[in-house]
């Protein structure tokens, strides 16, 4: 946290500033920003925002848990023990009612009361589905955060898909109101960037420091909105550029913000559906060293033409180019004469039941999104009859699925699902009789519970038929349908070197300025094609390199390689879907280094149960996060992907950091107390990383000597608390 009188940057929790001796037990919270204030201020001197009813008492907070989901309230609490204390990359969402006083003070209290509620419940419904997590009211709106305190790769897509939800719902209620004369408007801001993830509550409130004034920002920005619209700072316009439409709203000073930001309005949904879509004018890559498997594949499509139906399911971590192998896949397809039908599974939907198969009859019935519901309804009359004029009965459960007509009506109770699945089983039959065709689900590790199992009644009918069911998905999804001879599994990894350096010369070109940038870029990406192609995107943005796709020059010497902030959100979300055991374990390997051995880690650890560290472990080689390098003499352990070990050792505060750098160096001394001089080197590094100079000093030291061959007396270091 930063104190509030000389903005000395302190450690979590301190009770009084480092540099100028202030308390901070004396402050109170922004109900806006959750800046620390002295008591006695009316209001925030970082967002403006009124800090009490009276000049005295703060406002009365309203208890989160009222307006939680139960399923979202666990998933927190559960997993809070691993979640405190951490960076996380989110999306800041501010709400407020325009002209509140003015409104309130034309009403009575029972009616504003009642009215406000009602908005808090559509705000909360919005957010909440997108399993954003509201962390304060204002009095009269609400602050939420997407990707913290549980993180999302797609953080910035679910806070605008909650904005325009709630946007929408809030216009719809107005309307409500207007007659009695009330004129009620919601204005929206959201920015990107880091905070940090303090104590969670048991009410669910987080105490969290912004960093970059991220939340700060962010309630500016709303305050800039206009009755009734949405406003983005252009770090969230950038990460959802393509997936929604969006309008330049100029340039604008900013209290608190030295120069000018540029503020984006969010006006609806876009044209791209997924992340290849969204390239925008950057375009696709060349797809690079997949020839092989793309062969293999075209040799199982001739045979589930051949009327001997068959599934693949194509596995690799994020990144690794799934989509866009099945992309070119899908293009030789349709080349070919075969009927694809598609679905793209993305993650904010994974709560939604039937949203994938919504998607995927879409498809099958040749619908679009803006179609009539009296049209849509002939048309799919007319095709379940041309295939069996039995079907044409199902045409009520379609339109149910599709959620239109009488089944979006408030009320509707939904069919049984074994209803549905017989349905699935002899449509997709009949469909796929005479006709060769290719299912693909991409990304199905997103896939909604409801359409799995529907897609597992797909893959129990494919047999017989010219289909093949194509879905890619990573390694910790686990599909009860796969399996049996029908099934084949493509393993995707990452890029040799040779092809790695062929994707940077097309991402970088040839000049002279490169120098070694494209080694070091490689050898941090791991021949990680969507990770490789996100640094040089972070280069060029930053003005690091400048010209064109396949043209840059470097401008200036690169110190270091940022971890763009896409990269970062994908894989602390994987991180944070581990279990609490497994995800301390991961923190800690990352701390003791890129490659570790099982003694070492269990000391780091604290885990000290041989079936809890191998169960840990396996679970952590399954979900290719770990890869096993040797067995003897002991199990020795290394990142599956540099990157990895990045984003876990940087979302831990310096304070567990050290912490753990300091239990590193005395578990090296107390493992290799025959060969001390081998390690003085590193053990110095890990005193020097926890703070402790005098022990770092003495470390490097014996370091020194040893390379000197210069004998020394084995004595031992004095321990610092």
């Amino acid at each position: 946290m930063r104190c509030p009188h000389c903005q000395h940057e302190t450690r979590e929790r301190a009770r009084f500033c480092g540099t100028c001796g202030a308390s901070l037990d004396r402050m109170v919270a922004c109900p806006r920003c959750a800046a620390l204030q002295p008591q006695g201020k009316r209001f925030c001197d970082s967002c403006g925002e009124a800090l009490s009813l009276d000049g005295g008492a703060p406002a009365p907070p309203r208890d989160a848990r009222a307006y939680t989901p139960r399923h979202l309230a666990e998933k927190i609490f559960t997993t809070r023990g691993a979640l405190e204390g951490e960076r996380k990359q989110v999306s800041i969402l501010f709400v407020d009612v325009v002209d509140s006083m003015r409104l309130a003070d034309g009403l009575g209290a029972e009616d504003w009361h009642r009215i406000l509620d009602r908005v808090f419940e559509i705000l909360a419904s919005s957010i909440h589905r997108l399993e954003g997590t509201i962390n304060q009211f204002t009095g009269d709106g609400v602050m939420a955060l997407f990707g913290a305190p549980v993180a999302h790769e797609d953080h910035a897509r679910r806070a605008c898909h909650a904005a325009l939800a709630a946007r929408d719902d809030l216009r719809a209620y107005a309307d409500t109101l207007r007659g009695r004369g009330i004129e009620l408007a919601v204005r929206i801001g959201i920015n990107s960037g880091e905070v940090v993830v303090g104590k969670i509550g048991d009410d669910l409130r987080m105490d969290y420091t912004a960093q970059g004034h991220s939340v700060g920002l962010a309630a500016r920005v709303e305050q800039l909105a206009a009755p009734g619209t949405v406003l983005l700072t252009e770090a969230t316009a950038q990460l959802v550029e393509g997936f929604f439409e969006l309008a330049d709203a100029g340039v604008r000073a900013v209290k608190g913000v030295n120069a000018p930001i540029r503020v984006v309005e969010l006006r609806g949904i876009g044209p791209a559906r997924t992340r290849l879509d969204a390239t925008g004018p950057r375009g696709l890559s060349r797809l690079i060293a997949r020839d092989a498997e793309l062969a293999w594949l075209d040799r199982i499509l001739s045979r589930s033409i051949a009327s001997d139906g068959q599934i693949v399911g194509v596995v690799g971590e994020a990144g690794v180019g799934k989509s866009r192998l099945c992309l070119e896949f899908v293009q030789r397809c349709r080349a070919r004469g075969v009927a694809v039908y598609e679905v793209h599974c993305p993650a904010h939907a994974a709560t939604v039941p039937w949203f994938a198969m919504r998607d995927l009859l879409r498809s099958f019935l040749g619908l679009a999104q803006g179609d009539e519901v009296d049209a849509i309804r002939r048309g799919i009359a007319e095709q379940l009859r041309a295939l069996d004029a039995g079907l044409v009965e199902a045409v009520p459960l379609v339109l149910e699925v599709l959620g239109i007509g009488d089944a979006a009506a408030p009320g509707h109770a939904p069919r049984p699902t074994r209803e549905l699945a017989g349905f699935m089983r002899r449509f997709f039959r009949l469909r796929s009789a005479n006709q060769s065709g290719l299912v693909l689900i991409d990304d199905a590790h997103w896939m909604d519970r409801a359409s799995d199992d529907l897609v597992g009644e797909i893959a129990a009918a494919v047999r017989g038929t010219r289909t093949l069911l194509l879905a890619n998905f990573r390694p910790e999804y686990r599909p009860g349908w796969i399996g049996g001879s029908h099934y084949h599994q493509l393993a995707l990894s990452p890029l040799g070197e040779e092809a790695g350096r062929e994707l940077l010369r097309d991402l970088l070109g040839l000049d002279n300025s490169l120098g070694e940038l494209g080694a070091r870029i490689l050898e941090r990406t791991g021949g990680n094609p969507f990770f490789t192609e996100e640094v040089v995107q972070a280069l060029a943005a930053s003005g690091s390199l400048v010209g064109e796709h396949g043209a840059y020059r470097l401008t200036a010497p690169i110190e270091a390689l940022a971890l763009p902030v896409t990269v970062q959100a994908l894989l602390a979300s994987r991180i944070d879907r581990l279990g609490e055991r497994a995800k301390h374990l991961l923190e800690a390997a990352a701390v003791i280094g890129k490659q570790f051995d099982e003694p070492l880690l269990r000391e780091v650890s604290g885990v000290v149960d041989d079936r809890d560290l191998d169960a840990a472990l396996s679970m952590l080689q399954e979900q290719d996060f770990l890869r096993l390098v040797t067995l003897a003499p002991h199990p020795e352990y290394a990142f599956k992907h540099p990157l990895m070990g990045d984003v876990a050792y940087h979302s831990q505060l310096g304070e567990r950091r050290a912490r753990l750098h300091a239990a590193v160096a005395t578990a090296l001394e107390t493992l290799h107390a025959d060969r001390l001089g081998e390690y003085a080197s590193l053990i110095a590094h890990h005193w020097e990383a926890s703070g402790m100079r005098f022990e770092a000093a003495r470390w490097k030291r014996r370091a020194a000597l040893n390379v000197a061959n210069i004998k020394v007396s084995p004595r031992r270091p004095r321990r610092t608390p």
